[in-house]
């Protein structure tokens, strides 16, 4: 039987699905044995490593830096009351963060391959806890922040194109349930060309997608630099500083009782911290998205885990320093309650009146473009993955003419699209919300679990696979990874606690995924 509907050279498959090459001579048919896997009959061509050590860490660097960083702060500010423990809060985070990069890295260099995350929970763990993993990041992580970044862009472009307006209606809410609809407005239609503008060059190639990248991470590693500037050497005022710092670790509001470690006020404190980590965590979140595509990374063993270190490190200094530079600028108070919580809005705002607005707005969008860039770019990778090992929809393991996965770009197009169209609603207050919005609030509990486990999969793989090569080991092992898994599951522990609303339904959005993981299964297995 010949084998040209594959796209792969003449050939003769036999029973056991290997495929054959052949060449004719005059005296017949001469056959070639070559085994063929499933991998390579499927997906037709190779992805190509042509990422380098500065790509990979533009990727790293673009997939953490939006909006988050402008915004956030003045939610922790209110959980934890005081300059000092905002700067401690944004630390802790710090310090997780780049513990758990530096935990992924070993991983990363023993299986240097495309799918990253879904990779390691499959290897350490089963291939559900994988798909588990990879269906939350298609449902929600990576699609519902792709389109939370989309309209973060439409808003900011609002304040330089009035028009362009999330309640600017080009069809009007069309409501299918009682508190869900579904809309089309002016910054919602912007958001969609921003997210198919993406998606074309990510399409069109891995040299198109990180060029992308490596300029408007560039230009937003630039315009954070351009914030903490202004904000420390033209904003700074002495009497906020003295203000804002002279009582730096009594937040007012907390209980007073006692003073020692296990004291009220400790422990007031310390919920306080683990709370504010949801969006310290948020804004510093995506670092991993380079583990996706270590199978385009050039020496990955190398590369993937020093892209890891020095991405999340250049991060979390420019956020330190960025709050830092609020708070010498801003009294306490006004961090906040910065209106809508765009606390680098109210911070320009104080500096230049007139034009202060405007010129965050581009910062913020430059900074959303290229994050949706980076994890347009990467989360195709995890459902090319997938779909290699049956797990996913058959398409999306295709690699397009430019050796991109293309399906599998455009359907995570579409669900984003999805996503964003879908309005909730409040029958008591008439007022339209998104449903993105609130997905990624219930699945951040549910996002630290998964990087749990995958920290736990460096000591169960060490227990596993005690002789696998490791080019890279966790800096620190044991004490540095420890250090993040108790301290990941103390701040879980404390978000179940407190804010049940959320965390409960994002694990229920996980374990849905159970019966798609065995529907796949099923299928694959005919």
């Amino acid at each position: 039987m010949f084998n040209r509907a594959l796209g792969s050279p003449p050939g003769i498959i036999d029973s056991s699905c290997r495929l054959f090459p052949f060449h004719s001579t005059k005296s017949g048919i001469v056959v070639t044995p070559t085994v063929v896997t499933r991998q390579t009959e499927v997906r037709h061509r190779e992805l190509r490593r042509s990422l380098g050590l500065f790509d990979s860490t533009m990727i790293v660097a673009g997939s953490m830096i939006g909006s988050g960083i402008f915004i956030v702060s003045g939610e922790m500010a209110r959980e934890v009351g005081s300059s000092g423990w905002l700067l401690l809060a944004w630390v802790l985070a710090g310090v997780l963060t780049i513990a758990a990069a530096l935990s992924y890295g070993e991983l990363a260099a023993m299986m240097p391959q495309a799918g990253g995350q879904y990779v390691y929970l499959r290897e350490a763990f089963s291939p559900l806890c994988g798909f588990l993993y990879g269906w939350t990041l298609f449902l929600v992580i990576q699609t519902g922040t792709i389109a939370a970044s989309s309209v973060g862009f439409s808003r900011y472009l609002g304040v330089l194109w009035p028009e362009i307006a999330e309640n600017n209606y080009i069809i009007r809410p069309i409501h299918v349930l009682p508190t869900y609809a579904v809309s089309l407005s002016t910054a919602q239609f912007v958001a969609l060309v921003v997210i198919s503008f993406l998606t074309w060059a990510n399409f069109m190639g891995l040299k198109y997608g990180k060029s992308v990248q490596n300029l408007f991470t560039s230009m937003k590693i630039g315009s954070l630099l351009t914030v903490i500037g202004i904000g420390v050497l033209v904003g700074w005022k002495a009497a906020v500083v003295k203000t804002n710092f002279a009582h730096a670790w009594t937040p007012p509001g907390l209980s007073s009782a006692g003073q020692g470690l296990f004291s009220e006020r400790t422990v007031e404190i310390l919920v306080a911290l683990c709370i504010a980590q949801v969006g310290a965590l948020y804004a510093a979140d995506a670092w991993n998205n380079i583990t996706f595509t270590a199978g385009e990374v050039h020496n990955p063993a190398r590369n993937v885990p020093l892209s890891l270190a020095l991405g999340t490190v250049i991060v979390i200094a420019l956020y330190l320093c960025a709050n830092f530079a609020y708070l010498v600028v801003l009294p306490f108070s006004e961090i906040q309650h910065a209106p809508s919580d765009r606390v680098a809005s109210t911070m320009f705002e104080a500096i230049f009146p007139l034009i202060g607005p405007k010129l965050i707005a581009i910062a913020i969008m430059i900074a959303a473009f290229g994050c949706m860039n980076a994890l347009i770019l990467s989360g195709a990778r995890a459902y090319y993955a997938m779909s290699l090992d049956g797990l996913f929809f058959k398409s999306a393991s295709t690699l397009n003419r430019a050796d991109v996965p293309g399906t599998a770009l455009v359907m995570q197009a579409l669900w984003a699209g999805v996503l964003l169209t879908i309005r909730t609603y409040q029958p008591t207050t008439g007022n339209y919300g998104n449903l993105y919005s609130n997905l990624l609030d219930y699945i951040i509990s549910a996002a630290l679990i998964f990087y749990i486990f995958t920290i736990a999969g460096v000591f169960r793989l060490r227990r596993l696979r005690p002789k696998a090569e490791r080019p890279y080991k966790a800096f620190g092992y044991p004490w540095v990874p420890m250090l993040y898994l108790i301290s990941a599951v103390l701040i879980l522990v404390v978000l179940f606690v407190k804010r049940t609303a959320t965390t409960i339904p994002g694990v229920v959005i996980v374990l849905i995924g159970v019966p798609v993981y065995f529907a796949f299964k099923s299928r694959g297995d005919r």
